[in-house]
């Protein structure tokens, strides 16, 4: 039996949905029934039903947006560090293997290819980055599993949210067997205040930058099938393999769903920052190579969005 926490989350219903389509065996179990983020009634909970595998789509994001994160910072940090914490060390003496959604989030910009190797850059906004995401996108790549978040509490600044995902993917990581699968920007075909494309749909103005993003069915799936198909634990970005801009994204918004609302892009950084936001925001590239060396596939980008667009369910 599969245990899954956060069943009435954006990800934990999509992980509910495809456990139900496949057959599996499964329950849910919400805080209302059991406060799990406890570890003295998580433990007994996990000794008497012995789930066979556990998949934790639990967390603290904020509402409408991680905004919000930066005032429920008890919230924030109980829901992303110190309950995967308990969960990993309760799963660890039963020894039960589990799955976590962590967060691409944990990072900033992308490396980019130079006569010296590749190097990070933080900032994807500047000319010499954006030309060659268009003439010469090899240059650019992702950050991979092996190296260390650079927007996090250890390498500031960061937004509280995205210090707690970092925060929880180390307290977890040596700790019993798991899969730490880190979720971009997701979105599918069906119109929700968290989905990435509705997002684009109702803001007055736009944000334009790169990014890895995660099709929230091609994830979900891809995470159950590392189980299924038993892939070594581990880290794991799983994000649909590229990256697209935001005016991309708007190109093809325009020729498949043809609002009559026309687009505006905020002027730079500082007017986001003034106007639209509160906590710093993540734009990054998550190299896909090892999802890939494991056997799981998961679409392009590119494709994964105008599938997503051509399929649209709009809402009420």
């Amino acid at each position: 039996m599969i245990l899954l926490l956060g069943a009435s989350g954006y990800i934990g219903h999509a992980f509910k949905e495809a456990l139900q389509v496949r057959g599996e065996e499964f329950r849910t179990l919400s805080r209302s029934q059991l406060d799990y983020t406890r570890f003295e009634a998580l433990y007994p909970f996990l000794k008497d039903h012995r789930p066979s595998f556990i998949v934790n789509a639990a967390g603290y994001t904020g509402k409408p947006n991680v905004d919000a994160c930066e005032t429920a910072k008890a919230d924030t940090l109980l829901g992303n560090t110190l309950f995967p914490q308990a969960l990993a060390h309760a799963c660890a003496m039963l020894d039960i293997p589990w799955g976590h959604v962590s967060s691409g989030c944990i990072f900033v910009g992308c490396q980019v290819a130079t006569e010296n190797g590749w190097v990070t850059e933080k900032d994807m906004t500047r000319p010499e980055v954006r030309a060659l995401a268009k003439t010469s996108p090899a240059k650019l790549r992702g950050f991979d599993e092996t190296m260390t978040p650079n927007f996090s509490f250890r390498d500031p600044p960061c937004s509280f949210y995205s210090g707690t995902k970092a925060l929880g993917e180390e307290v977890i990581r040596d700790v019993g067997n798991n899969y730490i699968w880190r979720l971009r920007i997701p979105f599918d075909e069906i119109d929700n205040q968290r989905n990435y494309l509705s997002k684009i749909l109702r803001y007055a103005k736009t944000y334009d930058n790169l990014n890895s993003l995660s099709h929230r069915g091609d994830f979900v799936t891809a995470c159950l099938d590392m189980w299924l198909d038993r892939v070594p634990f581990g880290t794991y970005n799983v994000t649909n393999p590229g990256f697209v801009s935001t005016g991309e994204v708007l190109a093809m918004i325009k020729a498949i769903l043809k609002p009559s609302r026309d687009f505006v892009f905020w002027k730079d950084d500082a007017e986001f920052y003034r106007q639209g936001a509160v906590a710093l925001r993540s734009n990054c590239i998550m190299d896909t190579t090892k999802l890939l060396a494991a056997g799981i596939r998961m679409r392009p980008v590119h494709a994964a969005i105008e599938s997503a667009l051509s399929n649209w369910q709009p809402g009420a």
